[in-house]
C-alpha cells in the first residue's frame, strides 16, 4: 500500500473519530491561544488530521489521492529509499508550517481555531506543478495548465488571506502552496531548470 493511502486511511479514520466525538476535536484542533499557554505543541500537526465536515475531508483526501501518488512515485525515483520518508516529511512539514503564522497571528484570540489538511495537500498539489508545469488540470471541470492554475491561487490566497472574517484558512493555503515548492527545489533543484524549459518547450 501507497504511504499516500495510508495517510489518507489515518487522516479519514481520524476525522470520523472527532466528527461524532467533540472531546476528541478539542483535543485535536489546532488552537494558537491554547497552544501559547500551554505549550500544547502536537495541534500543529493534530489540527490536519481532523476535518469541519465530511464534504471539507472528501476535497482534501480527493486531492492526496490525485496528486500524491504521483509525487510520492517522482520522490521513489528521484531518491530511492529515501522517497518515502522525504515525501511524509514534506505533507506533515507543511501541515505544520500552514498554521504556524496564526500562532502569532491568532495567538490572544481564545475564539480563533482551524483544522483540516489543506496546508499539507496544498503543498503536494504545487510539488506536482514545479515537476509538471504544463500538465492540463480540470477545475470544475474546466481544463488549465498547472502553471496558471498556481499562479492564480497564490494569487487568490494571499488576496483572501488580508481579508477580515474569513472561516477559510487561506494563508495556510498560501504557506503550504510555498512550503511545497521550497521543499522540492531543495531536495531537487536541478527541477527549476526543468519547471522553465517544459515551458518554454511547450510555447515553441
Amino acid at each position: 500500500m501507497s504511504t499516500t493511502l495510508l495517510i489518507i486511511l489515518a487522516t479519514t479514520g481520524i476525522s470520523f473519530a472527532a466528527l461524532s466525538n467533540q472531546a476528541l476535536m478539542d483535543q485535536l484542533v489546532f488552537y494558537p491561544y491554547r497552544i501559547k499557554r500551554t505549550r500544547e505543541y502536537h495541534r500543529f500537526l493534530s489540527g490536519g488530521l481532523i476535518h469541519a465536515s465530511f464534504g471539507h475531508l472528501f476535497v482534501n483526501m480527493l486531492t492526496l489521492y490525485f496528486f500524491g501518488e504521483y509525487i510520492e512515485a517522482a520522490f521513489d525515483i528521484y531518491f530511492g529509499l529515501w522517497g518515502r520518508p522525504l515525501f511524509v516529511v514534506l505533507y506533515f512539514l507543511a501541515v505544520a508550517l500552514a498554521d504556524a503564522p496564526n500562532l502569532f497571528l491568532k495567538g490572544n484570540d481564545p475564539s480563533y481555531r482551524s483544522l483540516g489538511a489543506s496546508g499539507g495537500t496544498s503543498a503536494i498539489v504545487f510539488s506536482f506543478i514545479l515537476m509538471q508545469p504544463m500538465a492540463t488540470l480540470y477545475v470544475w471541470f474546466i481544463p488549465i495548465k498547472a502553471v496558471i492554475f498556481g499562479i492564480l491561487y497564490l494569487i487568490y490566497s494571499a488576496y483572501m488571506a488580508k481579508q477580515e472574517n474569513q472561516h477559510i484558512g487561506h494563508l495556510a493555503h498560501l504557506t503550504g502552496a510555498l512550503t511545497g515548492i521550497v521543499f522540492t527545489i531543495l531536495l531537487k533543484p536541478d527541477l527549476i531548470k526543468s519547471f522553465f524549459y517544459q515551458i518554454i518547450y511547450f510555447l515553441k
